[in-house]
């Protein structure tokens, strides 16, 4: 089955409440009319709503609708964040971007076409393009405004699915584009995906491995590489610390998706000398669940100068496939 899950069992909130009936003296309400928060308001969108925890790792401020699919939004990233900054702290770091595409798709399921939050949301693509330049930490926090066009969302059943399309602008420049796609689906679905190594028999996850060295990957700490070394070129093993307060802020029976890909990010900058890749934009499709116990092997090749394949896989089975490149 091609999917991965990105978040579940996340607990059940009111969603916006509709614009008034006819007959108030109001606007009537159209179909296209649920998602209109105010703006000027100085606060995050509910964390529930992003599958997040920590208030400090939401980056969405704020939703309007103005079409039946598409919205605008703004949001914020931090000056200093402690995972998605540069090695050097002087930026954003392009994942970040992702993240960002991420919350928007979750966000707009709940808040806008009616997903319960107990839906479990598989992931099945996530491509993002950064502008470095664009990137760079200021002396006040980097408001966003982000446009987001939803294609193909609709309800089978229950399940709801869709395609995703996100610009982010910063001080009214383009700082970053997004594409994803997924599916909704509910806790009885999502169980009979997983079957007997799901949920209802937790796996006992593989002991972390010691990492590669965090300047060969492209991190500051030793804690946010999630690849150990094999010994062979161009191949590792994922092996993330499972306690990161950011990379598994929920508790899951697999690995996050966006392990996979900060994981296709450090493969490929392990191929390079330290300091000498950044990337700037990753494409990735999801065909499997990485298991927590077994080994996933990952390997990179380099097609072309800037250019990048990753993959991995687990058990005989393709987990991922990642392009990666820079500028």
């Amino acid at each position: 089955m091609t999917m991965l899950t990105i978040a579940q069992n996340a607990p059940v909130l009111p969603l916006p409440l509709p614009l008034p009936a006819p007959g108030t003296g109001q606007k009537q309400e159209q179909p296209w009319m649920r998602c209109n928060d105010a703006r000027a308001l100085t606060t995050t969108v509910p964390r529930e709503y992003v599958h997040r925890r920590s208030l400090a790792e939401v980056f969405l401020t704020g939703c309007e609708r103005t079409g039946a699919d598409t919205f605008s939004l703004t949001g914020q990233w931090p000056r200093a964040h402690t995972f998605f900054t540069s090695a050097d702290g002087t930026s954003h770091d392009p994942v970040q971007v992702g993240e960002t595409v991420r919350q928007v798709g979750l966000y707009l399921c709940h808040a806008a076409y009616g997903v319960p939050l107990d839906h479990n949301v598989l992931l099945w693509s996530l491509d993002f393009t950064s502008r470095p330049g664009r990137l760079r930490i200021g002396r006040t926090p980097s408001d966003l405004e982000l446009t987001a066009t939803c294609t193909d969302f609709a309800w089978k059943g229950s399940r709801f699915s869709g395609h995703l399309q996100v610009d982010i602008h910063r001080d009214g420049h383009l700082t970053g584009t997004g594409t994803a796609r997924f599916s909704c689906v509910t806790n009885a679905t999502y169980r009979r995906l997983r079957g007997e190594r799901g949920i209802l028999a937790p796996s006992r996850p593989l002991p972390r491995r010691t990492p590669l060295p965090a300047a060969a990957a492209g991190r500051l700490l030793d804690f946010d590489v999630v690849l150990a070394p094999t010994g062979r070129p161009g191949r590792f093993e994922l092996s993330p610390d499972l306690g990161h307060p950011i990379l598994f802020e929920h508790t899951g029976d697999h690995h996050p998706g966006m392990v996979l890909v900060e994981a296709a990010r450090q493969a490929a900058c392990g191929l390079h000398p330290p300091g000498t890749f950044t990337p700037t934009a990753i494409a990735t499709t999801f065909h499997h669940y990485a298991e927590l116990d077994a080994p996933c092997w990952i390997d990179a090749t380099l097609t072309a100068p800037g250019h990048v394949t990753v993959t991995g896989h687990q058990e005989n089975h393709p987990v991922f496939h990642s392009t990666v490149t820079t500028t």
